[in-house]
């Protein structure tokens, strides 16, 4: 079969958005994304804290200038850069100019499918960072993305080869859909029992300062073992490896990207590292929040791990208080915690450590753990079972795009 040689340019326009002004912002209307959002989005997330346009200006500019339409394919350019998304029929977004580069205008010899898996792969991923530029914050520009080389096969082909690694892809949407219900499912039991306060028992249980009677309210250090990540200096090139090598060190990146269970991290640290800078390793089961920049993220651990010092970790040998612990975590308001207009900046490890937590009775909390463990579990094998399909699909992917397997 031969495969012709091309550039991404000559079979699509590459363009970006219109630049909006600050007038044009708005609490709600049009989602307005930037490359994190896309990423929450590939990574099967729900998007729940962005930036908005006004209706009129989204439609104004949809007048003069066209938006995204179904089919159309989204490269996230600044930052995280690389990570491709097809637009499809039930999204309505607008984007940062510079964030994103838009693909449109395909032609009928090269299709937006197959090339949404070519940037996939190892040989794209490789073209689009030999081009980056910067230092501090990399970013793709538009015009060198037109001049990107790739070898193509035939439209037929190419139909094949993306309908082969769709199929994965569409395993892992469905196991990502039934997470997301699953989780729905178990923070409704919490806030029935623990917000609306009609846990099991509850007509026959006095309320005493806003707690019901045999519950205790405390700071949380006074319930758990609550210890903080740290950096070995990152100017030690020596102490840092890839994640699937060393001992796994999770960023807040990391927990953005993980959902529910902690399960990889980008990056590494040697044993060398973590004995020498004393770092704090914990077992699987700890719970992670988040308490600088990015407040609030939530996840579990399932191995050893270490992390930076953005993260804190709750930890108690009882197991029957983990999903008790994980909801009540997640549902915490952790603007409470600041007194100034930056939450960012107002939560530090000491904060952190004496937040309020409340602690209901042994029995509500093994009654809770009964009903809602399984659903954590059934969570955690889901996510499993997507890491499993999206390893088989990227072995699969490099084989199919240089010919070695034929579509």
């Amino acid at each position: 079969m031969i495969w012709e040689k091309t550039t991404i340019g000559k079979h699509c326009t590459v363009t970006s958005s219109k630049r909006f002004h600050l007038s044009d912002r708005s609490d709600s209307g049009i989602p307005f994304y930037c490359s994190k959002e896309i990423i929450q989005k590939v990574n099967g997330q729900e998007v729940t804290d962005c930036d908005y346009i006004k209706e009129e200006a989204y439609e104004e500019v949809k007048k003069k200038f066209g938006v995204p339409e179904c089919g159309d394919l989204l490269i996230t350019t600044r930052g995280t850069y690389g990570i491709p998304y097809i637009y499809n029929a039930e999204d309505k977004f607008y984007f940062a100019d510079g964030n994103l580069t838009w693909l449109k205008g395909f032609d009928d010899q090269l299709m937006a499918e197959f090339l949404y898996y070519w940037i996939l792969s190892y040989e794209g991923q490789k073209k689009i960072d030999a081009i980056a530029k910067g230092t501090a914050q990399k970013a793709v520009p538009i015009s060198l993305i037109k001049d990107i080389e790739l070898s193509i096969p035939d439209v037929e082909t190419q139909k094949n080869i993306a309908n082969i690694l769709k199929s994965y892809d569409d395993l892992i949407e469905n196991n990502q859909n039934q997470i997301k219900l699953l989780e729905e499912v178990a923070q409704r039991i919490y806030k029935e029992w623990f917000v609306d306060l009609r846990f099991p028992g509850h007509e026959d249980v006095s309320i005493i300062d806003g707690v019901p009677e045999g519950w205790k309210k405390d700071k949380a250090e006074n319930f758990f073992d609550i210890t903080i990540g740290k950096t070995p200096p990152r100017a030690e090139k020596q102490w840092f490896v890839d994640g699937n090598t060393g001992v796994p060190w999770l960023s807040i990146s990391d927990m953005g990207n993980s959902g529910v269970y902690a399960f990889a991290t980008s990056e590494g640290l040697t044993q060398e590292a973590v004995k020498k800078h004393n770092m704090k390793v914990v077992p699987s089961g700890t719970i992670f929040v988040s308490f600088k920049l990015t407040v609030g993220r939530v996840s579990i651990a399932t191995t050893d791990m270490c992390t930076n010092e953005a993260i804190a970790h709750f930890y108690t040998d009882d197991d029957f208080k983990q999903a008790y612990t994980y909801c009540y975590l997640s549902n915490f308001e952790y603007d409470t915690l600041g007194n100034t207009s930056s939450i960012s900046k107002a939560v530090n490890s000491k904060i952190i450590k004496a937040m309020p937590f409340v602690m209901p009775n042994e029995s509500t909390i093994l009654a809770f753990d009964r009903l809602v463990d399984p659903i954590l579990n059934e969570i955690k094998n889901k996510q499993a079972t997507c890491i499993k399909l999206k390893e088989a699909r990227d072995r699969l992917l490099p084989k199919l795009m240089n010919g070695k397997i034929e579509a």
